[in-house]
């Protein structure tokens, strides 16, 4: 069971008082369609599954207790959560892109290991990530609760564009996995500091969108709730409901 990372998670979401909390909040939401998948064996054996899910998680979890230092890649994001000029979904994408791209690889890596096999981990590493994929037609419904443009823009070929993006994102997070996996351990830190960067890169271009996007967002954000604490429960939705033996 993932109830604890699940409670943890939307603990988090909830304790913030700007951006911060928009993506634990998904991510609670996510962990509970993962939670299901294994138990209803959609994503392999429901054990492994869930251990790989808590891994992922506690690299998230692990800085917001203070258990380990925050990575420039997370950084990145918390630094721009009180930007009130950014839409709701560039802090979303800030947190997406540190996750999958910072993260996600070195708990591949982490684990493979641990079993001495990278290539048996891409199975459940695709179905996790497919899970994600089939939350976005939910997601987008409870965000278009606070940010009206969102029904419009996927009904537009927004949710083909976001699919697309979390593909991209998950085969280059499995291509620097095998890549950081292939390195002697002496040689990871650097590889790792070097990734921490590229990704803090790619933050910075989230958040400082060419033209004509750039022309477009301050029109959009206006579109949207100004409150994050709104926003926070809009993406949190209602508790997970639990079977109760």
């Amino acid at each position: 069971m993932l109830t604890a990372t699940i409670d943890e998670l939307r603990a988090v979401a909830a304790a913030a008082t700007d951006a911060a909390g928009y993506f634990p909040a998904i991510y609670a939401r996510m962990t509970v369609h993962v939670e299901r998948a294994a138990a209803e064996g959609r994503v392999g054996e429901q054990e492994q599954m869930e251990h790989f899910a808590r891994r992922f998680a506690e690299r998230y979890l692990g800085p917001q207790r203070g258990d380990r230092p925050m990575p420039g890649a997370w950084r990145a994001a918390a630094d721009v959560a009180g930007d009130r000029r950014l839409l709701i979904t560039q802090h979303l994408l800030l947190g997406i892109n540190a996750h999958v791209n910072f993260d996600l690889p070195q708990v591949v890596v982490e684990l493979a290991d641990e079993t001495g096999d990278i290539e048996s981990l891409r199975p459940g590493f695709d179905a996790i990530n497919q899970i994600l994929a089939e939350t976005y037609p939910e997601l987008v419904r409870d965000v278009g609760r606070v940010a009206g443009w969102m029904a419009a823009a996927s009904a537009r070929g927004g949710e083909w564009m976001f699919n697309f993006s979390l593909q991209r994102a998950r085969d280059t997070a499995w291509f620097t996995a095998r890549r950081l996996y292939a390195l002697p351990a002496s040689e990871r830190p650097a590889a790792i500091a070097e990734l921490d960067e590229l990704v803090r890169v790619l933050a910075y271009l989230v958040t400082r969108p060419p033209v004509p996007v750039s022309w477009i967002v301050p029109l959009v954000r206006r579109l949207e709730s100004d409150d994050p604490r709104e926003v926070t429960a809009a993406l949190l939705g209602p508790p997970p409901t639990r079977n109760v033996e």
